[in-house]
């Protein structure tokens, strides 16, 4: 059977068309390419983000920043010596970017300037850290990404 170019292109196009449908069709189905965002309330953080950005810059104002280290216990966070560990409030935020069932929250509880964070809730990876706090009048944020 001889074929004209007519009958060769439309050919050509049915396969191309075929090949697309096949992977557009294979994306969407298959769980190994779920793409789903960061965070469930992701456009709420972003209405409040000038009130995030106003934090971070009450949090680089202090003497020092929040630093922290692996330890054998867990994660040592320590916070600046001129915040009145009594009368801080907030939370720390840690989030597996890999794995969204990892993430978790704490409340601030400081025990002379540090926290620590157990051994037992990080596995190693990357991890975005946020700690959110208030001392008074004035909120503090503070965010990073850390390799455990």
């Amino acid at each position: 059977m001889k074929l004209n170019w007519g009958t060769a292109i439309v050919i050509a196009f049915i396969g191309f068309i075929g090949f697309i449908m096949f992977f557009v069709v294979r994306m969407s189905t298959d769980d190994k390419y779920n793409h789903e965002l960061v965070a469930d309330d992701y456009y709420q953080q972003e209405l409040e983000y000038q009130n995030d950005i106003d934090k971070v810059e009450n949090a680089k104002a202090l003497s020092e920043e929040i630093s922290y280290k692996k330890t054998e216990e867990g994660l040592l966070l320590s916070f600046p010596k001129e915040i009145d560990q009594l009368k801080i409030e907030g939370k720390v935020f840690l989030i597996r970017p890999s794995n969204k069932q990892l993430d978790f929250e704490m409340p601030i509880s400081l025990s002379n300037h540090y926290l620590l964070i157990p051994d037992n809730r990080l596995l190693d990876g990357r991890w975005n850290i946020r700690i959110e706090w208030t001392e008074g009048k004035e909120t503090y944020l503070y965010k990073s990404a850390l390799t455990y």
